[in-house]
């Protein structure tokens, strides 16, 4: 597992130890935040030893504590950091009639001035890059740059000071798109397996890569400055079309971090959308299509232009509507980090940015290689809502996919585990509808079950709504859950608000220590994309593992799994002093087709080990079974 959120990082649970902080040890909480702190620029460690940000010599204990303040306030959900923002104000331009009562003058460069003017404009050459144009009496429309206050201040923004541009030769990349690399890295290093060594051992053919967003990278790297590109004024660049593809971090993995040429692709699914390519990953490696299989997200929506489409729908926690919640004049940097407040009185999600990855593999494989099993996923749901009168309501389709989930997990682990031993990782976007909706499904379905105090997880009230990483976010947490034995709280959880459906719900707001067979992935997408995962801790997937393969073949794992820990370790140990190892191989190992040798059963690729295997499955026989030819 990898990626990069407004907790931190995902390798080494660290994203997960920030949002049950309070429980933590001292010595597991200075930990924590000498690794945030060189993960924001804050500190850094070296041969010998710790250097704050000045570069001056520090012990560890006293790094920590002078960063604390600066790490614990600057992770998380917080006021936007960007200067647009706040004083600077979002740059914008208004529409205007200007009545001229007199001639206007005025000189202009020459390559600034639009080719098509009015019939009635004059223009007199000044010198070589210089035009005086003479405007006559009369109506004139123009666009009048301002600047507007920020309406929304709120948001999930990666820890200050992180850059993931800073770690590879990042050319005009999307955000998503360096978050993507960061990510994906990450989840490499946090394996302790050799990539190259793990892809020389199988068929090309049996690695795919599925990962997206859910709304493509609309920066201004991306969509997002190509769409405004004629309005405002700029040059469109050849990078800004293909770099905006919502599948275009799947593209970014197989040509620059794995060289893969096995299966990709990406399902956009809104919320959903994380849970969708992990859904592809357990399919493909459930029928043998493939044996490992990376799965991840990217989204990157902290954008002036985002922001603003999902305020017109009603959709975010505004300004506004946090100051008349709380019934405030002027809200705090405390209020800002209190925005999202799911099952609780609240108003509207927070927007976040995240990426988030994981690396998928079949059981036999996981033990010929030793690979650390954090937990396994044993099947992910997916239903529609039917009708709907808006597409953007909340529908019926999510109490089909927990049904199925909570079927899966009493049909493979019993009722009592069920019952008494799994989770639920909600949505919970901390919207009025969301709340409502989200926890009748869960009361339906725990009453359907017989679960009486079934816990409730929900981690946006941290890190806020990432759009398609949301449930990457969530499933990452979970893994922290299994690891720790604990579940994060809802800190801004005050008190439940009186329309949530919380009878068989156990909603707290402290860290809980649980012990865990299994969690449910929740998520429910704009649309009607419903989807909820289901994920088994190590303990229960070791259980089926040993069912399947034997207590000999999982003694053997645990001996070559002593490597890879010791890898992991090492990568570990790195991250947290702050020297990250962004993989980013560009323009390497590119080859053309006349390199290949194309065979009748195979081809062979220069650089890959194994050939690429022609055998294919095919269910529909020969039409002509005496043509030998």
């Amino acid at each position: 597992m990898g990626g990069i959120n407004p907790a931190g990082r995902t390798s080494g649970h660290q994203a997960f130890r920030r949002t049950v902080f309070d429980a933590l040890t001292d010595d597991n909480q200075q930990e924590l935040l000498l690794g945030l702190a060189t993960l924001m620029g804050l500190g850094s460690h070296h041969g010998d030893g710790w250097h704050d940000a000045e570069g001056q010599a520090i012990s560890a204990s006293q790094l920590a504590e002078r960063c604390r303040a600066r790490v614990l306030d600057h992770t998380l959900i917080r006021r936007i950091e960007d200067p647009r923002f706040n004083d600077a104000g979002l740059p914008a331009n208004r529409r205007a009639n200007l009545s001229l009562a007199a001639p206007l003058t005025f000189r202009v460069s020459r390559r600034q001035l639009p080719d098509s003017l009015p019939p009635t404009w004059q223009v007199r050459e000044i010198d070589r890059r210089t035009l005086e144009v003479s405007v006559p009496p009369g109506d004139l429309e123009v666009m009048l740059p301002e600047t507007r206050p920020a309406q929304v201040r709120a948001a999930g923004q990666l820890p200050s000071g992180f850059d993931p541009r800073r770690y590879y030769r990042s050319v005009h990349h999307p955000r998503g798109l360096s978050m993507a690399i960061f990510a994906a890295s990450d989840c490499l290093g946090d394996s302790g397996l050799s990539w190259e060594t793990l892809r020389d051992r199988l068929d090309p053919d049996d690695i795919a890569v599925y990962a997206g967003n859910s709304i493509g990278q609309l920066d201004d790297e991306g969509w997002g400055g190509l769409l405004k590109s004629f309005v405002s004024g700029n040059r469109a660049t050849s990078k800004q079309m293909p770099l905006g593809y919502g599948q275009m971090p799947a593209d970014f993995l197989n040509a620059y971090v794995l060289g893969s040429v096995g299966g990709t692709g990406a399902v956009l699914g809104a919320c959903a959308s994380f849970l969708y390519n992990l859904r592809l990953g357990i399919e493909d490696i459930r029928s043998g299509q493939r044996r490992v299989v990376m799965v991840g997200t990217s989204d990157a929506p902290v954008t002036p232009e985002i922001i603003e489409g999902f305020r017109a729908m009603g959709a975010l926690a505004d300004d506004d509507s946090l100051r008349a919640l709380d019934a405030l004049e002027l809200l705090t940097d405390t209020d800002y980090q209190r925005a999202c407040r799911p099952f609780a009185r609240n108003c509207g999600f927070t927007i976040a940015e995240s990426s988030q990855f994981l690396l998928l593999m079949d059981d036999t494989l996981a033990l010929e290689t030793g690979a650390e099993i954090h937990g396994s996923v044993p099947g992910v749901f997916v239903n529609a809502d039917g009708w709907k009168r808006s597409i953007s309501a909340p529908g019926i389709g999510n109490y089909i996919t927990l049904g199925k989930a909570a079927a899966l997990v009493r049909d493979m682990l019993g009722p009592k585990a069920l019952r008494e031993r799994t989770f639920l990782h909600a949505h919970g976007t901390s919207t009025p509808k969301n709340r409502v909706t989200e926890s009748h499904v869960f009361d339906r379905v725990a009453c359907a079950q017989g679960i009486e105090t079934w816990p409730v997880v929900a981690v946006k009230a941290f890190v806020g709504h990432s759009q398609g990483s949301a449930a990457g976010d969530q499933l990452a947490s979970a893994l922290g859950s299994f690891a720790h034995e604990l579940l994060p709280g809802i800190p801004t959880l005050d008190a439940v608000a009186d329309d949530v459906y919380g009878e068989r719900l156990r909603l707290f707001r402290e860290p809980l220590p649980y012990i865990a067979d299994a969690a449910f992935i929740n998520a429910k997408g704009f649309g009607g994309n419903n989807a909820t995962g289901v994920v088994l801790s190590p303990a229960v997937t070791e259980r089926l593992m040993a069912k399947r393969h034997g207590e000999l073949a999982l003694a053997t794992w645990r001996e070559r799994r002593e490597i890879t820990r010791e890898a992991a370790r090492a990568y570990l140990a790195e991250a947290d002093h702050g020297h990250y190892q962004a993989r980013y191989r560009f323009g390497e190992g590119v080859l053309e087709g006349p390199e290949l040798e194309v065979g009748r059963e195979r081809i062979h690729i220069p650089g890959y080990a194994r050939p690429v295997s022609l055998a294919v499955n095919n269910p529909f026989g020969c039409l002509d079974e005496g043509d030998e030819t």
